[in-house]
């Protein structure tokens, strides 16, 4: 059975600090592919097969619309369905947007509340537990998916089972927090207990009605930003101004520990919010030694690691249960039941001024990416890779000078009006302030080296002129 009225609604903001070095603030797990090639977004989107044919709403940060383009573009998923948040406000205002604008051309379907970056091992448990929740929902109800608790942990909200209301479905007694790991134990022997998932099935309407009950403020807000919203490219955004007025809560608090309609149905579907390489380790498949492997990886007498190598070969000797993750630009190594501790790695970073939690050294654009191979006072080197039919912006800066040399494909170069072609092995130099563009008008990736020559060599020395991403001006 496929159920068309279903609007599936992805969140896909957050950061994943815990999962540092591979999550970035500006490159999270969620744009990651953590299990196999696709990524957890892409991933959350193929589970849906034969449950769902709507094509997703995804709810992102301004930060993350490119990267989410292009993952959409990749499944042929890409219809002007992502809704942009300026700022984070939690989930209560998020799905209040969503709902919004599912009903602003008269429709009203069931909203399918997923999370981005969640690992759900078994899909079809996950679509029957779906399933059961369906006629709850278009009863009116608003269901919570609980998942069904293996062991006790600390680290997740619960949901108490209340009376039953039908099959595969419960009144919520009480929403908890993250209990200690004694109280953990006693839900967990209780069996009246499951984790909250954070995914979430109910009509677009009946939402909106709960919210403007118990958070008219919200709704108010989410409602004045809408109509201001502004169709660009494949992006809805709404008015920035008003949003950030927006005050800040979950869907839990604002919502579902206050309403009468609140239902919960059990899910058992290998649930995890792979929210720590812990879990991660947990839910990856693992070599007769218990290691999980990803890339060059040679290992010797060692047994229960999570090793993950970006661009290096990474040798392990005589380790137990230990995380090593090296990236082009970083190196963690941690005892895995310490992993909740990486966050204040995070923090330091921060602290300290440092980039490394706020971008990899390989940055991806709406036309490629780059890649920062070296650096140096008054010069850096870049790899850049501009996908097919792609252009970067005409552009021009006051500090730095560029040399650029093909090294596959073709480009075209636009220097103070001249166009003409480099073809591989050629070069072109560009003066500090000349009026400049590149494109790719071949079939296959053009990759050139660029060479910055200058005082200053920030990203922010970009005035733009022209840019078909939507990026002039800034």
């Amino acid at each position: 059975m496929s159920l068309s009225s279903f609007l599936p609604v992805i969140m896909a903001g957050g950061s994943g600090t815990r999962l540092w070095p591979l999550s970035r603030e500006l490159f999270p797990k969620q744009f990651l592919p953590l299990q196999g090639d696709a990524t957890m977004l892409q991933v959350t989107i193929e589970r849906l097969a034969g449950l769902c044919d709507a094509r997703p709403l995804v709810i992102c940060n301004e930060n993350h619309r490119f990267l989410v383009a292009e993952q959409l573009r990749q499944l042929d998923m890409l219809s002007g369905n992502i809704l942009l948040e300026p700022v984070g406000r939690n989930t209560a205002p998020a799905i209040a947007l969503a709902a919004l604008q599912a009903v602003a051309d008269g429709n009203d379907p069931l909203l399918l509340v997923l999370a981005a970056d969640h690992v759900i091992q078994d899909t079809a448990a996950f679509q029957a537990a779906i399933r059961r929740a369906v006629p709850h929902a278009e009863s009116g109800a608003l269901v919570a998916f609980g998942i069904v608790a293996r062991r006790p942990e600390t680290g997740y909200g619960y949901i108490r089972r209340g009376e039953p209301v039908g099959e595969g479905a419960y009144r919520i007694s009480a929403f908890v927090e993250k209990p200690a790991l004694a109280v953990a134990e006693t839900y967990l022997a209780s069996g009246e207990y499951d984790w909250n998932s954070g995914l979430f099935l109910f009509r677009a309407s009946r939402y909106l009605a709960e919210l403007e009950k118990f958070r008219p403020d919200i709704l108010q807000v989410c409602r004045q930003s809408l109509a201001g919203a502004q169709p660009d490219l494949d992006f809805v955004r709404v008015d920035a101004a008003i949003f950030r007025t927006c005050p800040d809560d979950s869907i839990d608090y604002a919502v579902m520990e206050k309403t009468a309609a609140a239902v919960v149905v059990p899910m058992d579907a290998g649930w995890s919010d792979v929210g720590a390489f812990s879990s991660l380790w947990d839910v990856l498949p693992k070599d007769a030694d218990g290691n999980v492997h990803r890339g060059d990886v040679l290992s010797h007498d060692s047994c229960n690691n999570l090793v993950f190598a970006e661009n290096a070969l990474v040798a392990t000797v005589g380790l137990e249960d230990v995380v090593i993750v090296q990236t082009k630009d970083a190196v963690l190594v941690a005892a895995r039941d310490r992993v909740q501790e990486v966050k204040q790695i995070v923090s330091r970073l921060r602290a300290d001024g440092r980039s490394e939690h706020q971008v990899h050294r390989e940055v991806y654009r709406p036309w490629g990416k780059y890649d920062s191979i070296d650096a140096a006072q008054r010069y850096q080197v870049k790899r850049i890779t501009v996908k097919p039919g792609a252009k970067l912006s005409v552009q021009m800066h006051h500090h730095r000078a560029e040399h650029w040399v093909v090294v596959c494909g073709t480009a075209s170069v636009t220097l103070n009006g001249e166009t003409r072609l480099l073809c591989e092995n050629e070069s072109v130099y560009l003066p500090v302030g000349a009026v400049h563009a590149l494109e790719n008008p071949g079939k296959i990736p053009l990759e050139l080296i660029e060479v910055q020559v200058g005082p200053y060599l920030g990203e922010d020395d970009i005035v733009r002129f022209e840019d078909r991403y939507g990026r002039a001006g800034s």
